[in-house]
């Protein structure tokens, strides 16, 4: 018993020892640590997580913007599109019916971080004014005038067929019609559209159009009620307002997009009606197709107001 009383003895002696050694290194550590951090330089900040603020990469990640809204970005590639068209901060961006402000919510924030201007041209207004329109008008001018913190100070005007300038004479650096045209065309306005835009720009001001598209071979409805428009005819639009057309792009193409479906363009997504317009959705309509498709097939033409 005495023998193995000395052993553990022993033992806790070593311990004790050790523990002792161990303290001792851990306080001279521990001083070396505080002599280190007396010298040592602060540290580096780190970098933000995610794209510069006011960058447009910053816009179109936005958390602002709805899911649903970023979902749509697969089709509708707003970043490569607006540097087609030569979007800068500090630019005067008008956009022709905006709708629901889907490409608002990048234009507004993006521009109001660079110093630039963001102009709506609206839907008509006044008595006789479509009442789906005027809803879609008063939802958008609320929405964008509540924040200025990230919209700015967004100007509203209107478009229609008697409306006066969209914005003062020759003041604008770039005009956007997005997916607007045919609506245009089906209300005989579309040459006063250009024509708005053509006065809207600087001299040397670029008009981006953005529209769905027919094929050459198909034969172009004057008021486009399916949607689709030929390339061919928007730029003798273009042309005839005086524009020079600059360049086209295929970012928004679709080559799955058949264009003869039976409620024209809106039977593809986003609409993805299933009965002509007006009617009640059928519920037996097979949408496995058109969803397969996606949205529509889109030319991205660039035109230039000369120097």
């Amino acid at each position: 018993m005495a023998e193995r009383q000395a052993s553990v003895d022993a033992v806790s002696r070593r311990f004790l020892l050790g523990g002792a050694a161990a303290l001792s290194l851990t306080g001279a550590a521990a001083c070396g640590r505080k002599d280190d951090k007396a010298t040592a330089a602060p540290d580096a900040p780190s970098a933000p997580a995610g794209p510069p603020e006011g960058s447009l990469e910053w816009a179109v990640q936005g958390p602002w913007r709805s899911a649903q809204d970023k979902t749509r970005d697969a089709f509708r590639h707003p970043m490569e599109t607006l540097r087609f068209y030569g979007l800068q901060p500090k630019m005067a961006v008008v956009e022709f019916w905006p709708g629901g402000g889907w490409y608002a919510e990048i234009l507004a924030p993006y521009l109001a971080k660079g110093g630039g201007t963001y102009v709506a041209a609206l839907f008509p207004e006044g008595p006789t004014a479509d009442p789906a329109q005027a809803v879609l008008n008063a939802a958008f001018r609320t929405r964008f005038s509540s924040d200025k913190k990230l919209y700015g100070e967004p100007q509203f005007s209107v478009f229609g067929a008697a409306s006066g300038p969209v914005t003062a004479f020759g003041t604008a650096d770039l005009c956007l019609f997005m997916r607007t045209l045919h609506g245009w065309m089906a209300a005989g306005i579309a040459e006063k559209a250009f024509a708005d835009a053509f006065a809207a720009l600087r001299p040397g001001g670029v008009l981006g159009v953005e529209q769905h598209r027919l094929a050459p071979a198909q034969d172009q409805d004057p008021v486009a009620a399916n949607g689709y428009v030929q390339e061919a005819f928007v730029r003798q639009l273009a042309a005839e307002a005086g524009f020079v057309f600059v360049e086209a792009s295929e970012i928004n193409a679709n080559l799955q997009d058949t264009k003869d479906h039976p409620f024209g363009v809106d039977t593809l997504a986003p609409t993805r009606l299933t009965a002509p317009r007006g009617q009640p959705a059928d519920p037996t309509f097979d949408r496995a197709r058109y969803d397969a498709i996606g949205e529509s097939d889109r030319m991205t033409l660039k035109f230039r107001k000369p120097e």
